[in-house]
């Protein structure tokens, strides 16, 4: 049978998307859209997979092997629209025969932009000094007023070298700063030069000596707290922690009463541990620079993810594997 006279794929999108991708969408796909932009309950969601061969999730919507107990037989993809699928039981899904797909390398350099922008943000006092021209309370220069730290010839930790960890690294190159980082694998010895990148076996070892650590790990299960209360007293109290990742990797409790004790001198986070659940006594810091999950949040990068979620499901309607195939050993 060919491609043009095969039935259409029933796709259920979970969220808005761009405009551009849904309409794309409408064009080649059976398309359910979510035109209210509310969060699927559960049993929405398990509805959703019962009546669809493709489910088009996001970070927000939690599929577990519960869920994908009630799917039934017809669900055949998941083509996640995003890079991280921490939010899917992957090998649930796959014992059931669903594949699942992402979208991987689409946001790395707005990311990594994120990284650069909350370490300046948070070293350079620059939402205190937004604050007091908001509320009208700035009187004019003075020498020892809002007295940030200079970035260049800093040493930066980052934790996690992959795609994002690495541009991460140029940009800090670019800026003066020096690079160490501690990732599962060590990286090739020309990248290492390239990126000019000291590598540490030790995590605890890198934690106690440098300025800045940045966070650009995924959540696993061997990630999970793994800025735990005793790594983070690791740290120097002058240091800063940044996280553009997964906000499972730091428990948040210890960041904060570290933060309010003066022990760390300062985050900047644009994910945390319980998704939009934030600590409420995290937001009353002057000294942490929160934003809400905003690392990939480009036009540009937003519909590159859904030029890949097209590409994947169309490759599957073809009959063929999914570019961007997630498998249970690659997480």
């Amino acid at each position: 049978m060919s491609s043009s006279s095969r039935p259409r794929l029933k796709v259920t999108v979970t969220r808005r998307l761009p405009e551009a991708v849904e309409t794309r969408m409408k064009e080649l796909f059976d398309v359910s859209l979510n035109e209210s932009d509310t969060k699927m309950t559960r049993e929405e969601l398990a509805r959703a997979m019962r009546d669809s061969d493709v489910l088009v999730p996001t970070v927000t919507d939690h599929i577990d092997a519960n869920m994908l107990a009630q799917a039934g037989e017809r669900l055949k993809l998941i083509a996640n629209y995003g890079a991280g699928v921490d939010h899917i039981d992957v090998l649930s899904a796959r014992q059931r025969g669903v594949l699942i797909s992402n979208t991987p390398g689409v946001v790395t350099e707005d990311t990594a932009d994120m990284a650069m922008a909350l370490i300046l943000a948070v070293t350079r006092k620059i939402p205190e000094g937004l604050a007091e021209m908001q509320a009208g309370r700035w009187h004019g220069w003075a020498p020892t007023s809002h007295l940030g730290g200079r970035v260049g010839g800093r040493r930066l930790g980052i934790l996690g070298m992959g795609r994002i960890g690495q541009a991460v690294a140029r940009r800090a190159n670019v800026f003066g700063m020096q690079v160490h980082y501690h990732n599962r694998k060590r990286l090739r010895p020309e990248i290492e030069e390239e990126l000019q990148a000291t590598w540490w076996e030790s995590l605890d070892q890198m934690m106690a000596r440098v300025d800045i650590i940045s966070v650009n790990a995924p959540h696993t299960p061997g990630t999970f707290h793994l800025l735990n209360a005793r790594r983070l007293k690791l740290l120097k109290p002058s240091a800063v922690v940044i996280n553009t990742s997964r906000g499972e990797v730091i428990d948040e409790n210890a960041l904060t009463r570290m933060l309010r004790a003066g022990e760390i001198a300062g985050a900047g986070l644009d994910v945390f541990e319980h998704g939009h659940e934030i600590n409420p006594r995290l937001r009353e810091l002057p000294n942490v620079v929160l934003l809400p999950h905003m690392g990939s949040a480009t036009v540009e990068g937003r519909n590159e993810m859904g030029e890949k979620v097209i590409i994947n499901i169309k490759t599957f309607a073809d009959g063929h594997r999914p570019p961007d195939l997630v498998v249970p050993s690659m997480l």
